[in-house]
């Protein structure tokens, strides 16, 4: 008896954001799509859990539409440091604050209102030139992208380990039943690592905490925030504290012949930036791109692209993480001259050129940054 072999254009390892995100992204191209996970959805994972404008502009694009009914909506973001803070709003449009699992939810429902095959529970044995093997079944394909997270099989299978020496930070998340006291995302900045403070409901919090410390959890670390404890004193945590790493990687390579790799499986950047969600859906629209024109060099390009800035966001933080004295320093310009902080935030989020930060701008920065004691 002859099995039925089953055929498709693009197959997609992973089904969490990024996946998902990339199936709808060449599903609209015109391609069939396949997408396996090893998990089942709603698909969790500790993050700070809000998408920046240009994550919500990217999955606009994809045809999905989140608004505070998913969430809830924030105006800019806030660096709070002891005393010291600063803070500016988003020149374009708001962020959302979203579970993570809400969201997963949102974009496996899109993705097969769009017709796009989902096999969840099935994992990844083998890759080869023109076919994907799940567990026992063979899938024949034109084009195999790898969205299987930090820890990535396909990237193995595919011979795209090679990387430079990546920096390791540790991230976990819990959520607080509080009613959001701030209309910004509140980055808290002390010298075990950051907590973030996302609105993502009108009676929620999430409080994420990244550090370079691998034994200090959320709740202990809360004494290094008093003002920040303080708040969430008399609130009820929801759920248990989840954990993950995040970290700094660059690929030698995002793609070899007919495989390529998006979100975390592809290189990241330090968590402390939150542009994770946003590069990964950025990514997927310019995979599909390449794919139409059959030639992923585009998408390398487009990768470069699309890491450059928040790879050097993340070096100018994980400087002020590292560095006490610079971190002072650092508030110390921004409060003198706030516009500097509004603008630095809407070239972190797309909505201003590099360009325009102009030469004057870098000069009154440095300037301040050396007067400040």
């Amino acid at each position: 008896m002859r099995h039925h072999i089953r055929k498709t254009d693009v197959i997609i390892a992973g089904g969490g954001p990024a996946g998902l995100a990339a199936a709808l992204a060449a599903r609209q191209a015109g391609f069939d799509v396949i997408v396996a996970d090893c998990t089942h959805p709603p698909i969790d994972k500790a993050c700070g859990e809000g998408i920046m404008p240009d994550g919500l502009e990217a999955l606009r694009s994809l045809g999905i539409t989140l608004d505070p009914s998913h969430g809830a909506s924030f105006a800019g973001i806030r660096f709070i440091a002891g005393e010291r803070q600063v803070e500016a709003t988003f020149r374009e449009g708001a962020g959302l604050g979203i579970r993570r699992t809400v969201l997963h939810e949102a974009l496996v429902e899109a993705a097969k209102n769009s017709g796009i095959e989902l096999l969840w529970n099935r994992r990844v044995t083998a890759i080869g030139e023109k076919y994907v093997s799940l567990d026992q079944e063979r899938i024949l394909c034109r084009w195999i992208v790898g969205a299987d997270g930090q820890n990535s099989l396909v990237r193995k299978l595919g011979g795209l380990e090679h990387a430079r020496a990546q920096k390791l930070r540790y991230g976990f998340r819990q959520h607080y039943r509080l009613q959001p006291w701030s209309r910004f995302v509140e980055v808290y900045w002390a010298d075990c690592g950051q907590m973030y403070v996302t609105p993502t409901s009108s009676d929620s919090v999430c409080v994420a905490f990244i550090t370079p410390q691998k034994s200090v959890r959320l709740r202990e670390a809360l004494q290094h925030f008093p003002s920040l404890a303080s708040r969430l004193r008399s609130s009820t945590p929801e759920g248990d504290e989840r954990g993950a790493v995040t970290a700094s990687r660059r690929l030698a390579a995002v793609h070899q012949e007919n495989l390529a790799l998006v979100g975390e499986a592809a290189g990241s950047v330090d968590a402390i930036t939150g542009e994770g969600l946003a590069m990964a859906f950025q990514q997927a629209a310019a995979l599909a791109a390449s794919l139409v024109r059959g030639d992923l060099s585009r998408y390398a390009a487009a990768h470069r692209r699309i890491m450059r800035l928040p790879r050097a966001m993340s070096a100018l933080m994980l400087t002020m993480d590292r560095h006490a004295g610079f971190r002072r320093r650092v508030f110390g310009a921004f409060e003198a001259q706030p516009e500097i902080f509004a603008r630095m935030l809407a070239i972190h989020t797309g909505a201003a050129s590099p360009s325009s930060f102009g030469v004057a701008n870098t000069l009154s920065l440095g300037w301040h940054m050396l007067a400040t004691t």
